[in-house]
């Protein structure tokens, strides 16, 4: 992988240092800052890791790149999505880049907080982050002082979240990323310009949307809560948004024709849970025609972001950067992503070769992210037990949840 970026940097001395970051960032650390990396990699102080990511030369854009093109060489697919979601990190003080009073999901309400922008690669059975765009609030944009003192780029505009999630959609199909669709939660939804722009890119879309929006179809202007209240019962049909950890997520949808003035195949979507008959809604669109099966597959795997994003911070250390300027920022979150990839990558290639459990004959449960990145430490970096241990605990782990699955999947089945 090392191979793959070397050339973004330009000294060899950087990239060793990059590589042991990496290595140490999906590690089962504490706190992952460049004192703990440091330590862990046997550095006398932490300044190695402190210069590659604020002075040493070496480009974060070019290995963005890369990253990218890793995960496409091994998860790409024709009818992969790309997921666009943002995530905040809380902060203390205000001299963070970026940071002020502003929502994050993360805490759910407003907080002192850091918000960015992320795009995700979903094929069908892997996902991962692949590219990213920090939010810079107008309160930093029009403030010379804070921008000089953190590095922010002097022809650095404002741009809301949606236009930052175009500015990595369109790199992505620029550089040949295989993909047939968009989707995002009501953020972006909500932006015709998005709407737009990802259409004009070929891509289908379905992007969520809040129940106050309104919509055109054969019969007039409507908002979307009220389209959905008029439906009669034989609207809805019931379908798997996809598997998740208990089973099969069974919801009940309809699909609604929009009129639009632009060509290709517009709908508004609409999900009903049939135990709290909570309702969800998606705009959707396709340059040819689709079935509804096709935007329910779509809408359920909008959520591998937040698995990505999840593991990206667990597993990778994605949110725990101490850093404070524009440059160490992009630098910090860039290798993060590059090391959750690796997981992601090998973990794939590793349950292509899987076998049935030699005991029971049964096939296992599919290896994790995860349980890969504790094989990888106990295996790789810090080979404290035997290897014939290591792996026995790992299969006892696998066949352990193989039995909870079955046994969730049994208790589904008898409640249908």
């Amino acid at each position: 992988m090392l191979d793959r970026v070397a050339s973004r940097f330009a000294r060899c001395e950087p990239l060793r240092n990059a590589g042991a970051l990496m290595l140490r960032l999906v590690c089962d650390i504490d706190r992952k800052n460049c004192w703990t990396l440091a330590e862990r990699c046997g550095h006398s102080s932490p300044d190695r890791m402190q210069h590659l990511l604020a002075r040493a030369k070496w480009d974060a854009e070019g290995v963005r790149d890369d990253l990218r093109a890793y995960v496409v060489d091994h998860l790409g697919d024709d009818e992969a999505i790309l997921i666009v979601d943002e995530t905040g990190d809380v902060k203390k003080g205000t001299h963070t880049v970026g940071t002020q009073r502003q929502y994050t999901g993360t805490a759910g309400r407003i907080e002192n907080a850091q918000v960015a922008v992320y795009l995700a690669y979903a094929g069908p059975n892997s996902h991962a982050l692949v590219d990213r765009e920090l939010y810079l609030p107008k309160s930093w944009i029009d403030d010379s002082e804070r921008r000089q003192c953190a590095g922010v780029p002097t022809d650095v505009e404002f741009a809301t979240k949606p236009a930052l999630a175009e500015r990595m959609i369109t790199r992505a199909v620029a550089a040949g990323v295989p993909a047939r669709w968009a989707t995002g939660d009501e953020v972006y939804g909500a932006d015709p310009d998005l709407r737009a722009a990802i259409a004009a890119q070929g891509l289908g879309y379905v992007l969520a949307v809040g129940s106050n929006r309104t919509v055109t179809t054969s019969t007039g202007s409507q908002r979307v809560d009220e389209l959905a209240r008029s439906l009669p019962r034989r609207a809805w049909r019931r379908v798997s948004a996809g598997t998740g950890a208990k089973g099969q997520r069974w919801y009940s949808w309809t699909l609604v024709e929009i009129t639009d003035a632009e060509p290709g195949h517009h709908h508004l979507l609409v999900r009903r849970n049939d135990k709290t008959a909570e309702l969800a809604y998606y705009r959707c669109y396709s340059p040819n025609p689709v079935t509804l099966a096709d935007y329910v597959r779509v809408a359920g795997r909008r959520w591998k972001v937040e698995e990505s994003f999840q593991a990206g911070k667990g597993l990778a250390g994605l949110d725990e950067h101490q850093v404070r300027t524009w440059t160490s920022w992009h630098r910090w979150v860039t290798l993060s992503m590059l090391a959750h990839a690796f997981l992601v990558v090998t973990t794939a290639a590793q349950r292509r070769s899987d076998e049935p459990d030699d005991q029971t004959g049964q096939t296992l449960i599919t290896l994790t992210v995860n349980e890969f990145r504790r094989l990888f430490i106990a295996l790789v970096l810090q080979p404290l037990h035997a290897v014939a241990d290591v792996l026995a605990w790992s299969t006892w782990r696998r066949r352990h949840q193989t039995r909870a699955r079955t046994y969730h999947y049994r208790k589904q089945h008898q409640q249908q």
